[in-house]
């Protein structure tokens, strides 16, 4: 075991430590550049799609705002509460405007990677869609690549729908017992029994699920920041000032200064927003839509929900609070989040943020468990493996609310994510191009008049686009 855990440190330190970050960044700018600043070009049309009412062709379709509301949920987890609050005792109030900077590059990856998920997805015989980077890959570079949209697959099973739900589950059951005193046993149970009405429904219940709960949380939390930062309105310029110093060395918050800053708001910014990792494509894929770039610019607006509004809320309530002293010894990221908004609102607020974090958790578990259920799909077609991957997941996010210590067996999560984001990046930088051509049609239907541009498979006969996909389009 020790061996095993040796190799996966090995490989973490070989994408998180070395690369991958670089990487994500480069490859961000370059398409921002090579795309003309799309994710600035399309800025308004992504609130389109809150208002929309999209007619779907089949009742297992999954609309455009749904796919949204899905791939918020998945973005938004644990880490917009307690990651903030680590990228802020790391790397000082700095951290933030480079989570901010990340995000908006990281909106251009996400309308890049979704695009291609929407491109190269396939019909299912219910009227559904599946799609994401191992289709992209299979049908996009052709099946010589098949070997890399495996490793895809496997990594994006084991990390997000095995691993990260199992520390989730940890998470939420932890804050309930902290604050509320609700036994783990309780919680995991709750929560492994209500992960299990909702997966054995597909994609179909997540989306329904999602359409409730997302709101619910995002608008409660954002609420919830508004009342802290009217409350504390005169201190606002004072905070933006110590961000804004603290990014660029002005001023040292904490040993590293600036690098701190960078390093801590890049990485937590990325762990957040998912742009680029190849997780949220599986989502945008389900969507049925027009154009690919539509979900594209949708799931662009997807990180700038998750950074700008979800994670600036957080930001804002430890750095308005007295509660974080900068260059003080780290404590737990949500005992930081909680205490800073007891600070300002009163006690009772912990309770609030329990609810919080449950949700948060919740959503990120049933996401996570439809990206498993996915890749999956693309390795077999057999439903008793389907099955069995289901009533796994279930009982690892069991184990992972009522026995913490167990998530320390999930060590391999991280690496592989690290894994998965490699192959992502690989995947879109060789198939940008195509995503490229898919842009100029939507931009020359926009310049033509047509405010809502419509994809026609056939204008890309050299691709290997399933027509049944586009069929209402067409």
């Amino acid at each position: 075991m020790q061996t095993i855990e040796e190799i996966f440190i090995v490989i973490n330190e070989l994408t998180w430590g070395q690369s991958l970050i670089p990487l994500l960044v480069v490859f961000g700018l370059f398409i921002t550049a090579l795309s003309r600043f799309v994710q600035l070009q399309f800025f308004r049309r992504m609130f389109r799609v809150i208002f929309s009412d999209e007619q779907l062709t089949h009742p297992n379709a999954i609309s455009g705002r749904s796919a949204l509301l899905i791939s918020v949920g998945s973005r938004v987890g644990g880490g917009n509460i307690a990651g903030v609050a680590v990228a802020i005792t790391l790397g000082g109030p700095g951290a933030v405007f480079w989570m901010w900077a990340i995000a908006l590059v990281g909106m251009a990856t996400s309308l890049v990677e979704c695009t291609l998920a929407q491109v190269f997805k396939r019909a299912q015989s219910d009227g559904s869609f599946r799609g994401g980077p191992a289709r992209s890959i299979i049908h996009g570079l052709g099946e010589n690549y098949r070997w890399l949209a495996v490793i895809y697959s496997i990594c994006l099973i084991t990390a997000f729908g095995i691993g990260f739900n199992a520390f989730q589950g940890n998470t939420v059951a932890g804050a309930l017992e902290d604050s509320l005193g609700i036994s783990r046993v309780v919680s995991g149970t709750v929560l492994a029994v209500l992960t299990g009405f909702i997966v054995f429904g597909g994609i179909k219940r997540i989306a329904k699920v999602s359409d409730i709960i997302v709101p619910i949380m995002a608008i409660s939390y954002l609420l919830m920041a508004l009342v802290v930062i009217l409350l504390n309105l005169s201190e606002v310029p004072n905070v933006l000032s110590s961000i804004f110093a603290n990014a660029f060395g002005y001023e040292e918050a904490v040993s590293g200064g600036m690098g701190a800053a960078i390093s801590q708001g890049l990485r937590r910014g990325l762990f957040s927003n998912e742009a680029g990792l190849g997780s949220i494509p599986n989502i945008a894929a389900t969507a049925e839509v027009n154009h690919p770039i539509s979900q594209g610019i949708t799931q662009s607006f997807s990180v700038f929900i998750d950074t700008m509004f979800v994670c600036t809320c957080t930001a804002f309530i430890i750095l308005l609070g007295d509660v974080y002293t900068p260059g003080a010894e780290a404590i737990d990221g949500v005992v930081l989040t909680q205490q800073s908004l007891a600070s300002h609102l009163g006690e009772w607020t912990k309770y609030f943020l329990s609810i919080m974090l449950f949700l948060f958790a919740f959503s990120s578990i049933i996401c996570n468990y439809y990206l498993g259920e996915n890749a999956l799909t693309f390795i077999t077609k057999s439903p008793t493996a389907l099955n069995v991957l289901r009533a796994f997941i279930i009982g690892i996010i069991f184990i992972g609310a009522t026995a913490p210590g167990a998530t320390a067996v999930f060590f391999f999560s991280d690496p592989l994510m690290g894994v998965l984001a490699i192959v992502n990046l690989i995947a879109i930088m060789m198939l940008l191009p195509i995503c490229l051509r898919v842009l100029e049609d939507f931009r020359k239907q926009l310049a033509k008049g047509i405010d809502h541009p419509v994809f026609d498979p056939n204008d890309f006969d050299d691709l290997d686009i399933d027509k049944k996909a586009w069929d209402k389009q067409a």
